[in-house]
């Protein structure tokens, strides 16, 4: 035998060595050879090694049993975990002894129907009564003398508001004084007439002169008068003018025409105002408007007569009055109507300028079964209730319909009849969490 033939022998044997423990080693990473820990699997036959060979391994003894459709119970374990942590550990009932339940202020009352009104929301502005408003002109032009009145000032029908001096009022009194005279003399010379003409003395076309006289005089006089009257000199004023000193008789006062307040004031001392000059606007804020806007969805629901509630923030309140004005067109910029309320404002604390809500009843509807709001929790997701059992309290998921400010009507998951927590429900769901970490809940 040749060296030659020595050598391939040896380099076959060598080769045969290498490529059956490359077998083994992957015999054992797919779970086909004995891992040599003394299990079951260690003793493989040949149907194994074939049934290896197509591509099918034996399932690994774990103790898990095959359901006949390819799951093992290890398999529904792993499930059932899963299911678990998506939707969440149920609770058991809370229980509270009665002095807890008082302590907490918890109300527990009976699932009931009812009525659910609906209400409409629309916002507002409080505006002032333009039928309470006056700006305040002069009948007559001139120079700012005194001025006793400022923005904010509460004044008394008739008050005196400011006092102007006028060159046209002196000369409207001057002549008011020169017509008394003239019919003093008027009257005074027909008197001598009469007299004269009862004698003989005095033609009848003298006497006919001093009745003409007179009756110029009577209606120069009457004029005079009515020009006084347009200038806002009153009956008692025309009465006193003869005692006036020369010195006054360009005085004219500005009185206020109503009780009211200052609300703007345009007059300084020693400027010249005219009869167009908006010196003063006056507002009697004992009552005010509101001015609700109302959207074209809701026209159909607002009518006037119907009571609404007014409401401001920042502490002012609230207050009731009915809708007396509901605008008949739309306005074509903003699809709005305009309804009025007329507020009673004693105290003044609606002031003009301030935005309210107004809330309108507009209908009920009769549920077979609602919860107030109070009673309503977000728990892990759902809204739910907690119902009052025998054993406690339990949580219970609710759906709902149609609402209201106050109310809400239920049409699955609670039942008439059945106590359920009205207020103080947050206390249970704390509780509820308490028993999320293991602190328990039995008190």
């Amino acid at each position: 035998m040749s060296k030659r033939y020595v050598g391939f022998v040896v380099m076959g044997f060598v080769v045969g060595l290498l490529a059956g423990a490359g077998g083994l080693y992957l015999a054992q990473l797919r779970g086909l050879a004995p891992d040599g820990g003394g299990s079951d699997t260690g003793n493989w036959s040949v149907a194994h090694l074939r049934d290896a060979a197509d591509g099918h391994y034996p399932q690994e003894q774990t103790g898990c049993e095959d359901d006949g459709h390819g799951h093992t119970a290890h398999d529904e374990e792993e499930q059932h975990a899963h299911d678990d942590t998506e939707h969440g550990e149920e609770h058991g009932p809370i229980r509270l002894s009665a002095e807890a339940i008082d302590e907490a202020g918890i109300e527990i009352v009976e699932a009931t129907g009812g009525e659910l009104q609906r209400a409409i929301s629309l916002p507002g502005e409080i505006v002032l009564n333009p039928d309470k408003l006056a700006h305040i002109v002069p009948r007559v032009g001139g120079i700012v003398r005194d001025v006793y009145k400022t923005i904010g000032d509460s004044v008394q029908s008739g008050e005196v508001m400011a006092v102007l001096e006028s060159r046209e009022l002196a000369e409207a009194k001057a002549e008011h004084l020169a017509g008394k005279q003239r019919l003093s003399l008027a009257q005074a010379n027909l008197a001598a007439s009469e007299e004269l003409k009862a004698k003989g003395i005095v033609p009848g076309l003298e006497f006919l002169a001093a009745q003409r006289d007179l009756a110029e005089a009577e209606i120069g006089l009457r004029a005079a008068e009515f020009r006084l009257h347009t200038l806002g000199v009153t009956e008692e004023e025309l009465a006193g003018i003869k005692q006036q000193a020369d010195s006054e008789f360009s005085f004219h006062e500005l009185r206020a025409p109503f009780s009211g307040t200052v609300i703007a004031k345009h007059i300084t001392l020693g400027e010249v105002v005219t009869t167009e000059t908006d010196v003063f606007q006056l507002a009697d804020l004992t009552d005010v408007w509101v001015h609700l806007t109302v959207y074209q969805s809701g026209l159909s629901s607002i009518r006037t007569g119907q009571s609404v509630t007014i409401t401001a923030r920042d502490g002012v309140g609230e207050a009731s009055a009915p809708i007396t004005y509901l605008s008949p067109v739309v306005d074509e910029a903003t699809r709005t109507a305009v309804a009025r309320v007329v507020l009673s404002n004693p105290d003044g604390r609606w002031r003009p300028g301030l935005f309210v809500t107004g809330r309108v009843q507009a209908g009920s509807t009769q549920v077979p079964l609602r919860v107030p709001k109070t009673a309503l929790l977000n728990i892990e997701g759902q809204t739910c209730v907690f119902v009052a059992t025998g054993e406690g309290f339990e949580p219970r998921a609710v759906e709902l319909d149609s609402a209201n400010d106050t109310h809400v009507e239920v049409v699955a998951g609670l039942h008439p009849g059945e106590r359920y927590v009205a207020r103080g429900a947050f206390i249970l769901k704390a509780e509820l969490g308490k028993e999320s970490f293991g602190d328990g809940h039995a008190h």
